[in-house]
């Protein structure tokens, strides 16, 4: 499938939720990360009031089928950058072009809102995204810690 031809990426909207609820449980179980219900309900919150995080789905014939979540940040080296904190495509319409056309979105978001910088993290066992990843971007080397802050 060629990204211009089915798929439509157009931001999140309040009738995508039980939709994006499916696909973000699927996400948080592919990273084995799991979530309350209150936290999905929070960032479905954050998602709709869309002042600091930012989102998009991915449609096929009107089917939420896949989505990413962005926000913008300040960076000593450049005044915004853009992270792409999570993409998810439907496991059944994978390798179709639609993680593709939902980061060329986030690209295009990027480039509007004049940030410097596109970038996102994956970990290194997801080989299937990793090859999209490697086609459409450059590898630059860093490995991510993470200090706990919560006991």
């Amino acid at each position: 499938m060629s990204p211009n031809t089915r798929v439509q990426v157009s931001p999140l909207q309040a009738s995508d939720h039980a939709d994006w609820l499916r696909l973000a449980q699927g996400y948080k179980a592919f990273y084995e990360s799991p979530t309350s219900d209150e936290t999905y309900a929070i960032a479905w919150q954050k998602l709709m009031a869309g002042d600091a995080v930012h989102g998009l789905g991915a449609r096929v014939e009107g089917q939420l089928v896949g989505f990413t979540h962005y926000l913008f940040h300040a960076s000593t080296w450049a005044p915004r950058v853009c992270y792409l904190q999570d993409l998810f495509v439907d496991e059944s319409l994978r390798g179709q072009g639609t993680a593709s056309a939902l980061i060329e979105a986030v690209a295009q978001a990027s480039r509007a809102a004049g940030a410097q910088r596109l970038y996102w993290l994956t970990q290194t066992h997801n080989a299937r995204a990793r090859g999209l990843y490697d086609r459409v971007a450059q590898f630059q080397g860093f490995i991510r810690y993470e200090y706990p802050l919560l006991a």
